[in-house]
């Protein structure tokens, strides 16, 4: 038997750990495109890495104190303009139209009342790194799916018929021990489970005794998996609900793989277990912001994130050797340039290359509101011969930047950087 474990509004909830006085009100907790990297005076930098999903990783925090007004807030021609979107709400604030990913001004204008509070992202790590600890500490096998989402696996360990005390007892304790409500959903296929969840919130149980009645008139879009490209599919066949899928059968396997899985996930006949979490295949960052004509602005922007990207790479001790930059403009263009770099990696070499190819693919008088910077293919996993011409140059500039990395470690992200950043 499958439990999927889902907190409840994560961070909204995190944020009531610290601070009772939200609980029962409508509140969220916001984000914005952290522009705080390009800023030439920074404080207590540090980076926190561990987690993957959606608004969380990588994070890179300050210890300076944040308001709504310092950080939602921008003065444009003296109009005052709120930045920035929901990343998770309460219900009380759900329950007047509030989603997530919805920009906060127009939340505020559903929810005049709904106070909002900037993210803090190493409250929201820790709390997930300590729950999975204690997933791990009370349920044989655990796979964290998310950071506010588990799955363990109790077969043979807790009987079919005492699954639904367990999940009480465990729902119980992680309220006690770590002031987070959860919802619990169980059922004897993975991918049930964690749909049974939605029926179980908010902070409930449910249990799916016979997974043919429960999905007949679920709607596809709530089936984790089933994306807007996947519904159009769907729907031009008819196929407007899960059980309509199982009378499909043929349909998905015509077209194989995908359609397979999907079919047997919706079934719950995939026998899928828990999964060891996967290898990091690439590392990233994107930063948007109002239109930069200066092309030395945007590539002084361009430097600094590639000092962050180098010292994640650093701190995984990998080696991309795929680089990839992506710019958009104000007009709508979008321009972008892949690298494949067959060396061994450092801060110095990553720098070079980015500067190359935005001298390649940069467009003079546009404005570029969105830079994006990823580097994959690490030759750990790809097998990949480096080059052996610039083997030492290339050894040494690594060892560099080991030592670089050990000292922001220490000192923050900031305390050494390049002149091109400046």
């Amino acid at each position: 038997m499958f439990l999927h474990i889902d907190i409840d509004s994560f961070f909204a909830s995190a944020e009531r750990t610290v601070d009772p006085s939200l609980e029962g009100i409508p509140m969220a907790v916001g984000s914005r495109s952290n522009l705080e990297i390009f800023e030439k005076e920074r404080i207590g930098v540090r980076l926190m890495n561990d987690n993957s999903g959606a608004f969380v990783a990588p994070v890179f925090y300050s210890q300076r104190e944040k308001t709504f007004e310092a950080y939602f807030v921008d003065h444009v021609d003296g109009e005052r303009k709120i930045r920035g979107i929901i990343t998770s709400a309460s219900y009380e604030a759900r329950a007047c139209g509030v989603k997530t990913a919805m920009p906060i001004a127009q939340a505020l204008k559903l929810c005049p009342q709904m106070i909002v509070i900037p993210s803090h992202y190493r409250l929201y790590h820790t709390l997930s790194q300590r729950l999975y600890g204690y997933m791990q500490r009370n349920i044989p096998q655990v796979e964290q799916f998310s950071i506010d989402e588990f799955f363990g696996d109790v077969s043979g360990w807790i009987a079919d018929e005492d699954t639904v005390e367990f999940a009480r007892t465990l729902q119980a304790e992680i309220r006690e021990l770590f002031g987070l409500p959860v919802s619990i959903g169980i059922a004897k296929a993975k991918w049930i489970a964690k749909l049974a969840t939605e029926s179980a919130k908010p902070y409930g149980i449910y249990r799916v005794e016979d997974i043919d009645t429960y999905i007949e008139h679920i709607p596809i879009e709530a089936f984790p998996g089933i994306g807007k490209g996947f519904q159009r599919r769907l729907k031009e066949h008819y196929i407007t609900t899960l059980g309509e899928v199982k009378r499909n059968r043929a349909l998905f396997y015509r077209w194989k793989k995908p359609g397979i899985q999907l079919y047997k996930r919706v079934t719950g006949t995939d026998g899928e277990g828990i999964a060891k979490r996967p290898d990091r295949k690439s590392i990233g960052i994107s930063r948007t912001f109002d239109a930069i004509y200066d092309i030395e602005e945007v590539r002084r922007r361009i430097m600094i994130m590639a000092r962050h990207i180098a010292h994640m790479v650093m701190k995984k001790e990998v080696n991309p050797t795929n680089y990839y930059l992506k710019i958009n403009y104000a007009e709508g263009m979008k321009v972008k340039c892949t690298e494949s770099v067959n060396r061994i990696f450092s801060e110095t070499l990553f720098k070079r290359v980015l500067t190359e190819m935005y001298k390649r693919i940069s467009v003079p008088h546009a404005g570029a509101v969105k830079l994006s910077i990823n580097v994959s293919n690490f030759s750990e996993i790809q097998h990949k011969t480096l080059s052996l011409l610039s083997f030492d140059t290339d050894t040494d500039a690594k060892h560099l930047s080991v030592e670089v990395r050990k000292l922001r470690e220490r000192f923050g992200l900031d305390i050494i950087k390049t002149a091109n950043e400046l």
